[in-house]
């Protein structure tokens, strides 16, 4: 079912939530090990033990580890969650956020489609739908705000260090998404460029068709701050700092 044009206008105008996952590969069977969002100083940051095993190439850039059914992240044990609970806690952060615009980079290749292969796994999709306004790519976003600049590379870490000035720790869910909060405020797209890019899970396989002088009469100026501006409260979860556990570590 397509938007009304008022639809569209509002989606611009959406709370801001950034994401990220951590996988256990790249691949089309790949599983989620880390989910993390933030939106202002509100985050989410929960971790999921893999039915399946860490490819070697992932574990090497994420620091993940899962040994006698327990996950470690760079040698330090971390807390989990089932995937429903992990999923089921994010739909939650969504709806406290008034059906937000959810951001990420190259999240409509990769991301978007394996979330939404797990919320069918779980029959969860029309919930977290009805908890969102849509999804955002910074990738293509970016690619288009940048196509006359001397920018080489469009990956995260790249337009961090480029246009932010600053180098952080890539391959971790919560420190990809605080940094491409940052890159966004940095890049501070118009509305209407916000809303040309915008897709569903329904219609992310698509490519964007919407004209620049199409998406600019669908879109309207905010003309307020983001509603997650004016939260009085930060919802955040976070692991405790679990001792060392070097004995099971040496084995893998």
């Amino acid at each position: 079912m397509q938007k009304s044009e008022s639809e569209k206008a509002e989606t611009s105008q959406r709370p801001l939530v950034f994401f990220d996952l951590e996988t256990t590969g790249l691949g089309q069977g790949c599983e989620i090990v880390q989910l993390a969002a933030v939106s202002g100083r509100h985050s989410l940051n929960l971790y999921v033990i893999p039915r399946g095993r860490m490819e070697r190439g992932a574990a090497r850039v994420t620091g993940f580890r899962v040994c006698r059914q327990k996950l470690y992240l760079h040698r330090q044990l971390v807390l989990t969650n089932s995937l429903r609970e992990v999923l089921v806690s994010f739909i939650a952060f969504l709806q406290m956020l008034g059906r937000p615009l959810v951001i990420g980079h190259n999240i409509r290749r990769f991301d978007c489609p394996l979330l939404a292969r797990v919320l069918d796994e779980l029959n969860l999709r029309a919930q977290f739908e009805s908890s969102i306004s849509g999804f955002v790519d910074t990738l293509p976003l970016s690619r288009e705000m940048l196509k006359d600049s001397r920018v080489q590379s469009f990956r995260q870490e790249n337009l961090v260090r480029e246009l932010v000035g600053v180098n952080y720790k890539a391959h971790d869910a919560l420190e990809d998404v605080r940094a491409l909060q940052t890159l966004y405020g940095v890049l501070q797209p118009l509305p209407q460029l916000v809303c040309k890019h915008a897709f569903t899970l329904d219609t992310m396989e698509n490519k964007p068709s919407v004209t620049a002088a199409k998406a600019k009469s669908l879109c309207k100026p905010p003309g307020q701050r983001p509603l997650w501006e004016h939260f009085r409260q930060a919802v955040k979860v976070t692991e405790n700092q679990p001792e060392d556990h070097d004995d099971e570590l040496n084995r893998l």
